[in-house]
């Protein structure tokens, strides 16, 4: 895949320190290359939902800010990435300390973009995949 801003990895660490949600929720980056990223989130008890287990809200932030910074490792100094379309499918519900993301672009595109995030619960013995998105990016001129 084709880098287009050498400086991709600072692009990428400032996008995850100035998303004010995803800081505050204690969402980090933990490594990244051209087209993909891996995330990871240190579960609290105010990421839970009633039941024990992380909120499909914090996975799906999880996944979708994951599948943007992928993007933005491909996309040009002078583009921002955005959404356009997200579907997440819940596999399991499965209490854990971490939640760890890997997105991976599927399609770069000049306008649009395809990324697959896969959500795990990451403990003691083996991850279990917990989720999966499909996430369709839009990239547009900075500033737009």
């Amino acid at each position: 895949m084709q880098v287009r801003n050498p400086a991709y990895r600072q692009v990428l660490e400032q996008a995850f320190a100035g998303a004010g949600f995803v800081r505050d929720n204690g969402m980090r980056l933990v490594d990244c290359g051209p087209g993909w990223c891996e995330t990871e989130v240190l579960i609290t008890p105010h990421h839970l939902q009633h039941t024990g287990v992380p909120h499909a809200g914090v996975i799906a932030t999880l996944a979708d800010h994951s599948a943007g910074a992928a993007a933005m490792s491909l996309a040009g100094a002078d583009q921002v990435v955005l959404t356009a379309e997200f579907k997440l499918s819940l596999f399991r519900a499965q209490p854990t300390a971490w939640l760890k993301c890997r997105a991976e672009i599927i399609k770069a595109g000049a306008r649009l973009s395809f990324a697959e995030s896969s959500v795990y619960a990451a403990g003691a013995d083996q991850p279990v995949l917990v989720a999966k998105a499909s996430v369709t990016l839009a990239l547009v001129a900075a500033g737009a």
